[in-house]
Parts: C-alpha cells; structure tokens; sequence
C-alpha cells in the first residue's frame, strides 16, 4: 500500500524522499515557493553510486514509481499523511511559517521522523537520564517542540553525507557517502508497524537488478541513532578552525590519537545513559569512513 510522507526540507530530504519514491510511496517536500516551483516543474535528481560501479547513478524522480510534489509550508494538507519526516537543520524550524506548521503537525499527532543532526528536543526527554534534564538552551528555539509528544518523536541517525553541487540547480543532490539511515521505533506499536513496512519496501527495492544503497533500518534500542554524536564531536564540528574549515578527514586523521580519546569519551557518555556498546559505531569503522569524508 502506497503511503503518503511529509518532507521538511527539499535538500538532504530529497535523499530519504527519493528512496521512498523507489518503493512506491509518495512524498510531499516541504521546501521555499521558487524550489517548490522547480520541483514540481522538473522533479528531483539525486546521484547515488551503486556498489561496484565507477559513477554516480542520475535517479530522476519522474521515472519513478511513486508520486513526488513540492509545497510552501503554508499550503500544506496535514490530512493527507501517514508520517512526517523532519530533515531540516535546527534553526529553520524557528521560521515563522515553519513554526505554524509545527505546531499544526504536533496538534495532530502525526508520527515523527527526524534525519536531522540535532535530535529534537522530544526525542530527548524519552531517555531517562536526559528526561528531567534542563536542555532547551541547546535550541535555536526550544518552544518550536513544546507541543510535541516524545513518543510519537522518533530519531533517524543522519550517517550518509549528501550535498547540493554548488553549481546545480536546488532540486540536484550529490550522495557522497551512501550509508544507511538508522532510526529508533517510536512508542507506538502502529506507528512502528509503519516504520517496519517502509524499511522492507526500501530493502527491496532494484535498479537494473542491483541493490541501492542507503536503507532504512530500524532498531529498537534509542541510542542507536545517537551514536552519530561521537562521529559529529570528532569530525563535523572541527571542521571549524579559527582560520579556515577543514575536512572532516583531516579533523579526523590530523591527531588520530586525539581524535580516538574525543571520540571514546563521548561514547561513554552515551553509555552512562544507557546506550550498548552494541548501539555504537567502532572509532576504527568511522576512521575508515572520513578517509573519504
């Protein structure tokens, strides 16, 4: 049964967007009036490379089995969707009309997905340790998820890394790393039967008889998804340096000892809070991964 999904965000969102148009779902993005023109005139193209191939695959959502369509965040029909996936980056949430939509989203009770690197603040207050803990000033704007109940929020750990070409136009998304979402189960049972129906329509879907990559997996464990908290703290965020950014692989492989030291210690906070050391990724299989990061 072909399900209806709600985008927030038309950039890294057209990642999970697209794979869900694969299996035969369709997706409405959520994005500014002039790409959701663009989108809804020419469609998305994202460049994925299938295992053993030298180059990007072009996968144009108009070939596709699913329905795409794009819209402004004020034109949007809650009454249509099964689920909501939130790929933008936690500031654009504090956008007026984004702000409307969410409360809209929240008021009816609609399952939550987030791919974004900081997880919402309901997701958070489903772990015990975080649950009576003071975090809203981590937040751009902690009262855009006030209304919002933790278990209907779930959390998608972001891992493959995707970009817009500068040179493209907004509906081209470039797969740098095609590695898989890993999300965490909601509360509900429902709500998970859902989660489950689309990672197994993903998982098989082919194109020219080849596996694709980048799959949703669901785990039941909340901190899977969190394991991408060691891999932000030793590598995306020192990128910034007083000069000029730098990769994530020389932030990573400059001091690989220090990297390691950065990288444990927020493993372990995860552990205090109840994470398995099954739920996390080796510092070693992610040294390898920002080789080419």
């Amino acid at each position: 049964m072909a399900r209806n999904i709600l985008i927030l965000g038309a950039s890294y969102g057209s990642l999970l967007g697209t794979k869900l148009l694969m299996a035969g779902h369709n997706v409405t993005l959520v994005c500014r009036k002039n790409t959701a023109e663009l989108i809804n005139r020419d469609g998305t193209e994202v460049r994925i490379q299938l295992r053993g191939e030298p180059a990007h695959r072009s996968i144009f959502s108009r070939d596709l089995p699913g329905k795409l369509d794009a819209t402004s965040p004020d034109k949007v029909d809650l009454s249509r969707y099964d689920l909501v996936a939130l790929a933008m980056q936690e500031p654009q949430y504090t956008n007026h009309t984004i702000r409307v939509l969410m409360i809209k989203i929240a008021a009816a009770k609609l399952p939550c997905l987030s791919i974004m690197n900081m997880p919402p603040l309901p997701y958070l207050k489903r772990i015990a340790g975080l649950a009576d803990m003071d975090l809203e000033e981590a937040y751009t704007n902690a009262q855009v998820w006030e209304r919002f109940e933790p278990g209907l929020v779930t959390l998608c750990s972001p891992d493959p890394q995707a970009f817009r070409p500068p040179e493209e136009a907004a509906n081209v998304l470039h797969v740098g790393l095609p590695t898989n979402f890993k999300a965490a189960t909601f509360a509900d049972d429902a709500h998970n039967k859902l989660l489950r129906e689309l990672e197994a329509d993903i998982d098989a879907v082919k194109l020219d008889g080849q596996d694709v990559p980048v799959k949703l997996k669901v785990f039941d464990s909340l901190f899977v998804p969190l394991a991408k908290w060691s891999m932000l703290l030793t590598g995306n965020y020192r990128c910034i340096t007083p000069n000029d950014p730098q990769p994530i692989r020389e932030a990573v492989h400059g001091d690989l000892n220090l990297s390691k030291s950065i990288y444990n210690h927020v493993d372990a906070v995860a552990r205090k809070l109840g994470a398995d050391p099954e739920d996390q990724v080796p510092f070693e299989k992610y040294a390898k991964a920002a080789e080419s990061l």
